[in-house]
């Protein structure tokens, strides 16, 4: 361990596609990690018999959880076995309200959803949206520069998943347009390949250009990202609209082929599988 990192007890729930790496990450930094899922996981550090043994002592709470019933669940036995000046860090991306209502139940809390998929997750590099008070931002910082590269404080309890809300709108968006560009230069006898390498390198350049554009040519669509996943977070996305009074048109549109996609059986695939319903539109 580095001389000048100084190790934390963590106890983190929820060691998925994203939370085993990350939690690998914890430990590679020389933090004291004990982790617990459903199902026994290496991941590196302990693992707990359950959730009350992985939190008990802890210095750091955290869940990596897929969605709002799961944070819910955990939470009361993380409120009756934790410390109670933990620091709480849910990296779940969940309803604001449901970071809201922790918040107001917790001394230290931060929601902090992530982006970067499966591979920002693996590298170490995810962006990290957080909600909460400065001090426990400052508090939590070894542990963001653990797992991620880029970690911003955009506002009080919630704001991090009104952004994390942002960031799917755009990702979603983004891989409805590069399928719908795939499609229509293949269709007109185009090299797709070399056309999306050209679109990587100019203005139209994205990350989900940069390290999906073979493997959605490739109709490769191995989990990093669920379709499952997408439509839940599309579900936040349109209720935040709401309660912000916002029109999102182009959101709404997006919602709709990820749910279509759902619809079709293609949710246990990763989101780039768009493909798959933008192409059944031009059969």
């Amino acid at each position: 361990m580095d001389q000048g990192v100084c190790s934390v007890k963590i106890g983190f729930i929820g060691l998925g596609i994203m939370g085993r790496p990350m939690a690998g990450h914890l430990v590679k930094a020389g933090h004291d990690v004990t982790g617990y899922d459903l199902a026994p996981v290496d991941f590196g550090g302990a693992f707990a018999a359950s959730v009350a043994e992985a939190v008990r002592d802890a210095e750091v709470v955290i869940t990596m959880l897929p969605a709002d019933p799961q944070v819910l669940a955990v939470f009361p036995e993380i409120s009756a076995h934790a410390p109670a000046d933990a620091l709480y860090i849910d990296f779940s991306t969940i309803t604001p309200q449901t970071s809201q209502q922790v918040a107001s139940q917790w001394k230290r809390a931060l929601d902090a959803p992530v982006s970067g998929g499966e591979k920002g997750a693996v590298d170490g590099v995810l962006s990290i949206m957080v909600g909460g008070a400065a001090e426990d931002f400052e508090a939590a910082t070894p542990i963001f520069e653990a797992v991620g590269r880029t970690f911003k404080l955009v506002g009080g309890p919630g704001a991090g998943q009104y952004v994390k809300a942002a960031n799917q709108l755009v990702v979603g968006g983004t891989y409805a347009l590069v399928a719908e560009a795939i499609v229509m230069m293949e269709a007109a006898g185009v090299d797709a390949k070399a056309g999306l390498d050209v679109l990587a390198g100019g203005l139209a350049a994205s990350r989900i250009l940069e390290i999906k554009r073979d493997s959605m040519l490739a109709r490769d669509f191995t989990p990093g990202f669920r379709i499952d996943l997408h439509h839940k977070d599309m579900g936040i996305i349109l209720d935040a609209a709401r309660g912000a009074e916002v029109a999102i048109p182009m959101g709404a549109l997006t919602a709709q082929l990820i749910a279509s996609a759902r619809a079709q059986g293609y949710g246990s695939l990763d989101h780039s599988a768009l493909l798959k319903v933008i192409e059944g539109l031009s059969r």
